[in-house]
């Protein structure tokens, strides 16, 4: 795990938002889809435009020593970033059942490759849940309905690794940020979720993706899936799952990491490829890590 720690002193509380959990809390009128996770009033207002920030969650016990202040740390969470990084009009990709809350001064669009009743047919394991109403039907990689510098803000949570060329969707959602626009990812740690038995997705298959384009390892993908995740071991069983899986372009996880494999990633596209953007926060948030990127000039 990195170690990476911005001393949490400087998250205070604030007045201004009280938040409760989807037990407690209906639809925001602002963001009437949205479940409002957060803790009560928090605030992080320590980090500025072009000022990396590396956060990790910090657990008061782990606050002791001559050299930290005595007292609890609030608890970095996803809706405390979404306050302090998102504002005007955004979209978010693939939010499904699990749209992000945002703050009263942001406006959402939902982006997804199909409309909810065609949603729900491809995923049946969908149908007992609520999805937000999409907005906008286009191929989230891609986003070729949407101009170029439009939006102040994209969400993409727990979509990067659906992406089968990871370098040109990072490229698409740059695109249509305005410049000084926010890219705001949330991507699962493989060690926690049912993808932890697969090997990490290294740099150079990510970089090879983007160079040659992702068919030429599409099908291991699926055979992976299908083996490892779906723990088929019967081969002729395997391969008719692969097929069907191929067939009807389910949107299995291609691609693989931990929160440091991640950052070289992101270090590699911006020293290597030269991208136009720059990574102000990188955080550890339970089984997954957030991620701030801001469009720069080209």
């Amino acid at each position: 795990m990195l170690n990476f720690i911005k001393r949490a002193k400087n998250l205070v509380p604030s007045s201004s938002t009280s938040l409760a959990s989807p037990e407690q809390n209906s639809a925001s009128p602002t963001n009437p889809s949205a479940s409002a996770l957060a803790e009560p009033g928090l605030k992080l207002d320590s980090v500025n435009p072009g000022q990396v920030a590396i956060l990790a969650n910090i657990d008061p016990v782990d606050s002791q020593g001559p050299e930290v202040e005595q007292k609890s740390f609030a608890k970095i969470n996803r809706e405390l970033i979404a306050n302090n990084y998102l504002t005007g009009t955004g979209i978010e990709i693939g939010a499904l059942n699990h749209p992000l809350y945002v703050p009263s001064n942001a406006q959402v669009k939902y982006v997804d490759r199909m409309s909810v009743p065609d949603l729900r047919t491809h995923y049946p394991e969908l149908n007992a849940v609520n999805l937000v109403e999409v907005d906008i039907i286009d191929n989230g990689e891609s986003l070729t309905t949407i101009a170029e510098a439009s939006q102040d803000f994209v969400i993409a949570n727990h979509f990067i690794e659906h992406c089968q060329n990871t370098i040109a969707s990072l490229c698409s959602m740059l695109r249509v940020l305005k410049i000084g626009g926010v890219l705001y990812l949330a991507i699962p740690d493989k060690r926690y979720t049912f993808d932890c038995d697969r090997a990490v997705t290294p740099v150079e298959h990510i970089l090879r993706d983007y160079e040659e384009g992702p068919e030429w390892s599409r099908r291991h993908h699926f055979e992976e899936w299908t083996r490892i995740v779906n723990k088929i071991q019967d081969d002729h069983e395997a391969e008719v799952q692969t097929s069907h899986l191929m067939a009807i372009d389910y949107s299995i996880h291609y691609h693989v990491w931990t929160q440091t494999e991640f950052l070289d990633l992101l270090l590699t596209m911006k020293k290597t490829l030269n991208l136009a953007f720059e990574l102000e926060l990188f955080c550890k948030n339970g089984d997954e890590m957030i991620v701030i990127l801001r469009r720069s000039e080209a």
